[in-house]
């Protein structure tokens, strides 16, 4: 079983909140709304420790193409124990190509420090109010993901993940990457204030994972904010034991009894070019056939590989 290890820390002053709420009585039914929500569930939150200095090793099975951004992470766990402070490490960028397990591995990561996990898009993203919300006074504005997460949430240390962050686009008006300067400093992110709330938040306990193709587009004060590793594709061993590993996974999880969840080689090799993200429909898709003809095992022939995007079939 994993224990984790928590404490409370304050994300934002029940009094500064109370102050704002009487400020904006009357400007916006939906301001007045979230401060009421901020008063009734209060402003502490969790922040979780893994108890066990083990806690990211089955990460090394599970995604062990992370093997150097884990080695990492298992240092600083050993230092969080030996310190007594709290798992809090620098932000992190994964570069590597699509389909390596960069989301994967993140939600993974949330899911063995047994806290929240936020996942934000940066695709074709051409505002920053996603993250840091919109003027109060604007109409249908809102607060953004990180002012959401911290007061809706449970935890002050979810791991949010801001996806393809090189693909963010901005403008003239608005750089969709410009509250991250503040953000990934943890001095300066005790203070964060969302345009939408008029009250300062604690975002300095967040779990950053940034993931990219390349750091083209990343200014390079922010690439000096973080730590920064390139992630590469599975070896062909690696992506073996995934698949195995999967495999048993869906078997149990399916409840199969009696079912083989060994691939052999031949099926192995055929699944060597599906990613790692694909890599569950698939094999998904493979006992789905199994099953369906009668069988306890998957063969070759149950391997049916999607065509690669932009590659049509001849005929009709």
């Amino acid at each position: 079983m994993s224990i984790t290890l928590a404490r409370t820390r304050a994300v934002y002053d029940l009094i500064e909140v109370q102050e704002a709420l009487d400020r904006n009585r009357g400007r916006s039914p939906e301001l007045e709304a979230f401060y009421e929500r901020m008063l009734e569930t209060g402003a502490e939150r969790f922040v979780t420790t893994p108890s066990s200095i083990e806690a990211l090793d089955p990460l090394f099975e599970e995604c062990p193409n992370f093997d150097e951004v884990l080695d990492d992470l298992a240092r600083y766990l050993r230092l969080a124990h030996a310190g007594d402070k709290g798992f809090n490490v620098m932000p992190i960028l994964l570069l590597g190509g699509p389909g390596v397990g960069k989301t994967h591995f993140a939600k993974r990561l949330a899911k063995a420090m047994q806290t929240e996990c936020e996942l934000i898009s940066m695709n074709a993203l051409s505002a920053g109010f996603v993250i840091t919300g919109s003027s109060a006074s604007w109409r249908g504005a809102k607060c953004g993901k990180v002012a959401e997460r911290l007061v809706r949430g449970q935890y002050a240390n979810p791991v949010v993940v801001l996806d393809e962050v090189e693909k963010a686009t901005g403008s003239s008006q608005s750089d969709p990457l410009a509250a991250l300067y503040q953000l990934l400093e943890p001095e300066t992110s005790k203070a964060f204030r969302d345009e939408f709330i008029d009250v300062d938040l604690d975002a300095s306990q967040i779990f950053w994972v940034l993931t990219a193709n390349s750091t083209e587009g990343i200014p390079s004060p922010l690439l000096n904010r973080m730590a920064v590793y390139e992630v590469p594709k599975p070896t062909p061993e690696q992506a073996a034991g995934i698949a195995q590993r999967m495999v048993r996974a869906l078997v149990a999880e399916l409840n199969l009894g009696g079912f083989d969840d060994r691939l052999a080689e031949s099926v192995l090799d055929k699944l060597a070019p599906v990613s790692p993200r694909d890599l569950r429909k698939t094999l998904l898709d493979s006992l789905g056939y199994a099953v369906a003809d009668g069988r306890s095992h998957i063969t070759v022939e149950d391997i049916r590989l999607r065509p690669l995007p932009g590659k049509s079939r001849i005929g009709f």
